[in-house]
């Protein structure tokens, strides 16, 4: 099965050649390469790798490690290489359907950012209410113990803010439009969301409002 691999790397020429090869020297197999984010003279990348039979994760990362100034931040099972195409698909699917903007949102979102759930959630008087979920998707907090609700713009949540049992769950949200309505993600146990996905995430939820009102403005 794949595996992916989120490494941070100095963003100069031939640091992604030297990660290759040692991830190849090691015993796997690069499927695809996706430039996550870049800031400060580095690049955190995330890395999509088949292990050839009897080399386990570990074996790998620690390869890598032995590069100066590269750290694997976060490796885990990943089924399929996911890229930013996913974002497009999903405005499109979106654009076509605006009556199931909610339903596509949280069929592509984990695919898109590598997340194990996603859902939409609207605040209906005193109450949080899920409008659509993907599978895997908590039960959701009372009102009164989501005090980071309703969203003004797309936030990093600390998942014990009122999600009980899901301590180590990494999660963001982005409000979708002005009615107190949010699309949000969560991950098991990382990595963490960077400023790159968050933006990506605003950005979609903007869209999905927009294309929403537009056919609210159509009909």
């Amino acid at each position: 099965m794949s595996h992916l691999l989120r490494i941070s790397l100095p963003d100069v020429p031939g640091s992604l050649g030297a990660v290759a090869s040692a991830i190849g020297v090691a015993g796997g197999n690069i499927l695809a390469i996706e430039v996550v984010e870049t800031h400060g003279g580095n690049a955190i990348d995330d890395v999509f790798v088949e292990f050839l039979p009897g080399i386990m994760p570990d074996m790998v990362v620690s390869a890598v490690h032995r590069i100066e100034n590269v750290r694997v931040l976060w490796v885990s099972r990943y089924p399929k290489a996911g890229t930013l195409q996913l974002d497009l698909e999903a405005v499109e699917e979106i654009t076509d359907d605006p009556a199931g903007a909610f339903q596509t949102l949280v069929r592509l979102v984990p695919r898109a950012f590598r997340a194990d759930w996603a859902m939409v959630v609207a605040r209906r008087d005193d109450s949080l209410q899920s409008l659509a979920a993907s599978h895997g998707a908590p039960t959701l907090p009372k009102a009164a113990d989501a005090t980071w609700f309703p969203l003004r713009h797309p936030e990093r949540l600390t998942a014990a803010e009122g999600w009980d049992g899901w301590t180590s769950t990494v999660v963001a949200a982005a409000p979708i439009g002005p009615d107190d309505t949010a699309i949000i993600f969560g991950r098991h146990g990382g990595p963490d969301v960077l400023s790159s996905e968050l933006a990506r995430l605003g950005h979609l939820a903007t869209l999905t409002a927009s294309i929403r009102t537009r056919q609210a403005a159509g009909d």
